[in-house]
């Protein structure tokens, strides 16, 4: 690879990387090419990144946006997302699915993390669920006063 296209891709993944809040650092040896493009396109689905990446561009890029921490060694497949609930479901899922595919380490909130946080957090409900849940607790209440006047109306037009 030319030096001018190392310092391109450098620049560019240390932007993504910067503008994120979750990196997630896999290992992704014994996969196919058709189970890389699975797991691409289950990512592109919720707005996150997936890219191979060479370990000495990846450490100056995280390096450059002040992610720092964790050691990259071996293969490596690095997963990127502004919500960091997305990228730790994308790799968890796709782990459970790839017995091949192991999650090393990442970054969320620009803090390492290791495998075991990074599963925790795949294991929250993600952001469309929880604001689902904040709406039906707060339509609850309007909820149970509609059905107590409708109970109330059936009554009132049995009794007469």
């Amino acid at each position: 690879m030319l030096k001018s296209k190392k310092a391109e891709v450098i620049e560019q993944l240390t932007t993504s990387f910067a503008n994120t809040t979750a990196v997630v650092i896999c290992d992704y040896k014994g996969l196919t090419v058709s189970q890389l493009e699975e797991l691409r396109k289950a990512a592109r689905a919720k707005d996150t990144s997936v890219q191979v990446v060479k370990n000495t561009l990846a450490t100056i890029a995280l390096n450059n946006a002040e992610m720092s921490g964790v050691e990259i060694k071996d293969t490596n497949i690095f997963i990127w997302s502004d919500d960091v609930i997305n990228a730790a479901k994308i790799a968890a899922d796709f782990a459970k699915d790839h017995d091949k595919f192991v999650i090393k380490a990442g970054y969320l909130d620009k803090e390492p993390a290791n495998v075991a946080k990074i599963e925790a957090f795949a294991k929250l409900p993600g952001r469309d669920e929880l604001l689902g849940m904040l709406a039906a607790t707060w339509m609850a209440p309007i909820t149970n006063l509609a059905v107590g006047i409708d109970a109330l109306r059936r009554k009132k037009e049995e009794e007469a």
